[in-house]
């Protein structure tokens, strides 16, 4: 059984920081491309970054230079380092893992940006 939890969210004053994680098991991890995508009240899921498997990565142009995606196979989780957060950035954010057509979501964590 595939399962992904995802931690490491919570509220944090505008210009913090927070580091999430998303630990996987029931998969052979570091065979799969991971990403995070996030989804704010009212609006659609956005995807947010992905790395692969031979670590290069990708980053949505709201958040290039602020967060950065990481990965350690020997965990099998995947980590997103949000720094100068922005009341804009508060969402739920979920990860998602996906080799070919098989893909995998996690729960999501809330991430809430406020003074």
């Amino acid at each position: 059984q595939v399962q992904l939890v995802e931690s490491g969210g919570g509220l944090v004053q505008p210009g913090g920081s927070l580091t999430l994680s998303c630990a996987a098991s029931g998969i052979f991890f570091s065979e799969y491309r991971e990403a995070w995508y996030r989804q704010a009240p009212g609006k659609q899921r956005e995807f947010v970054a992905y790395i692969t498997r031979s670590g290069i990565t990708d980053y949505a142009d709201s958040v290039k230079g602020r967060f950065t995606i990481s990965r350690d196979d020997t965990k099998n989780t995947v980590y997103l380092q949000m720094n100068s957060l922005k009341p804009e950035d508060t969402a739920v954010y979920c990860c998602k893992v996906s080799r070919g057509l098989q893909s995998y979501w996690g729960q999501g964590t809330q991430v809430t940006v406020s003074a």
